[in-house]
């Protein structure tokens, strides 16, 4: 007969399981490597980040641990979600901060759309903000065990695109990102795109 420990670890492998069964066929295979929390969100900590390496050139960091159990993350019109970033080649620094900022889903909605300042995170860096989005044209959705939960992109802005955007809103600035081929990347040495 498991121990009520054995058994706990067995419900945590199988929700960590399907949630990366669920995300497979959208972000492609992860790597074997995973960002662990020194503390885990369920503790109070920060959320392990998975690399996944195929789904856009460079790499992709995404949280594992908002969706599948309740971590008092508050929902937002994605439902509960995972936290995404894209870079252009492995930056560790990029997981560190979609892991911390985990934590603030608990505290906060976090919608595609909306942006949060980040002057200092990385440092000597142009980024000065984050703009949330969605990853697609429209909201990215997986399913497992039941539940539907979302992805929400985390892209790096600089100050000067954080000041188009509430001139001219966030439709605007992703349009212009894309228009000149930095979405859905987080570049830290990069010019301001916007006019």
């Amino acid at each position: 007969m498991p121990t009520d420990q054995q058994a706990e670890e067995n419900e945590w492998q199988k929700v960590w399981d399907a949630r990366i069964a669920a995300l497979a066929p959208i972000l492609g295979t992860p790597t074997d490597r995973v960002f662990h929390a020194p503390v885990p969100m369920y503790l109070g900590g920060f959320a392990d980040v998975l690399p996944f390496p195929h789904y856009v050139p460079g790499m992709t960091y995404v949280t594992a641990d908002l969706t599948g159990e309740d971590v008092g993350q508050l929902p937002s019109s994605l439902g509960n979600y995972e936290l995404m970033v894209c870079v252009r080649e492995e930056l560790p620094r990029a997981a560190d901060m979609i892991s911390r900022l985990a934590r603030y889903t608990c505290e906060a909605e976090l919608e595609a759309g909306e942006t949060m300042d980040l002057p200092d995170f990385f440092s000597e860096s142009v980024i000065k903000a984050l703009l949330f989005a969605h990853p697609a044209d429209q909201p990215v959705q997986f399913e497992f065990l039941g539940t539907q939960y979302g992805l929400l992109l985390c892209i790096g802005i600089t100050a000067e695109e954080l000041a188009f955007r509430r001139a001219n809103g966030s439709d605007a600035l992703l349009a212009v990102l894309k228009q000149r081929g930095v979405f859905p990347y987080t570049v830290l040495q990069r010019e301001s795109v916007t006019p």
